[in-house]
């Protein structure tokens, strides 16, 4: 059994390859999932497995507590089990930071690579923490034709740093204040923020835009107005995970400002290519959920790049 972090992976992983082992995962058998929420106020333990016949399976457990950021604490911990598929083997546990961070930007920019336009030269990350980070990372290496990067924050110093820090490591990064000007210019626009109503409108949005919403995790959680998601073509990573957990779809569904016809379809038809961008002028809005089969499918190739 290993015991991966961050050190143990260091110049091992790339962007590309894992889009290409989120690929290869949705050709398997479409995996078994299962999620538990157990909630203390605004705290949460999240426990997220997923089965997948013929690559394995494992369970995530993370905890994610709001105050800890002003404590000068990591607001999300835990780690990640995976089994060695026929046997049952403990293979790994795995720092679930790493997982995700991997698992959470590969699935957007896999949803983007299938979605967006690809003469896409703008975009816009909305919120600047790690997965904002990563975002940048990962588009710049999958979208080598993108010219600008914009990163705005409602904490302006927040975004002025990650456009500093990212310049400095060779990607230049703009800073911006007005976030209707920039989604307005934007040709792919991602959200990664904690907000639990919408700062995403539809009257910002032009045509031909794709969106990408990862921010929202719960229930009561939610990032794009309900003008938005009427105007696109919804996709989701995992209708399981999507759907009939997360207030990004689930409110507009409640209150019948979508229905589930709109949402079009997930991964496992997106990667076959089933569906898809239909025309160049549309808005397509990609769900990002990071259900436990991405984590299992990002684990597995984790383990396979440290063998």
């Amino acid at each position: 059994m290993k015991f991966i972090n961050r050190e143990t992976v260091a110049g091992k992983l790339n962007w590309l390859s894992v889009l290409d082992t989120l690929r290869e995962g949705h050709l398997l058998p479409k995996a078994d999932i299962s999620d538990q929420f157990l909630v203390r106020k605004q705290d949460t333990l999240l426990s997220r497995a997923a089965w997948i016949d013929g690559l394995g399976f494992g369970v995530k457990s993370v905890s994610v507590m709001a105050n800890n950021l002003a404590k000068g604490l990591p607001s999300v911990q835990g780690a990640m089990l995976v089994f060695e598929d026929r046997g049952g083997k403990l293979e790994a546990v795995i720092d679930s930071s790493l997982v995700t961070e991997w698992k959470t930007a590969g699935d957007s920019v896999l949803g983007a690579k299938l979605l967006a336009r690809q003469d896409s030269e703008n975009y816009l990350v909305v919120g600047a923490g790690v997965v904002a980070e990563n975002l940048i990372h990962s588009y710049s290496e999958v979208f080598p034709n993108l010219k600008s990067f914009e990163v705005w924050n409602r904490t302006p110093a927040k975004a002025d740093a990650l456009a500093n820090k990212m310049t400095k490591l060779g990607i230049p990064v703009q800073m911006v204040t007005n976030l209707k000007e920039a989604s307005n210019r934007a040709d792919i626009i991602s959200t990664a923020t904690m907000t639990r109503s919408p700062l995403l409108y539809g009257d910002w949005i032009t045509p031909g835009t794709h969106v990408d919403l990862i921010g929202a995790f719960k229930k009561d959680m939610r990032e794009a107005d309900d003008t938005l998601l009427q105007k696109g073509q919804i996709f989701v990573d995992s209708f399981e995970t999507t759907i009939s957990h997360i207030g990004e779809l689930m409110i507009p569904l409640l209150s019948g400002a979508i229905t589930r016809n709109d949402i079009l379809s997930d991964f496992y038809d997106l990667v076959n290519g089933q569906v898809g961008r239909t025309s160049s002028d549309e808005i397509t809005v990609f769900k990002n959920g990071g259900g436990a089969h991405l984590d299992l499918m990002v684990a597995k190739y984790i383990l396979k790049a440290t063998a």
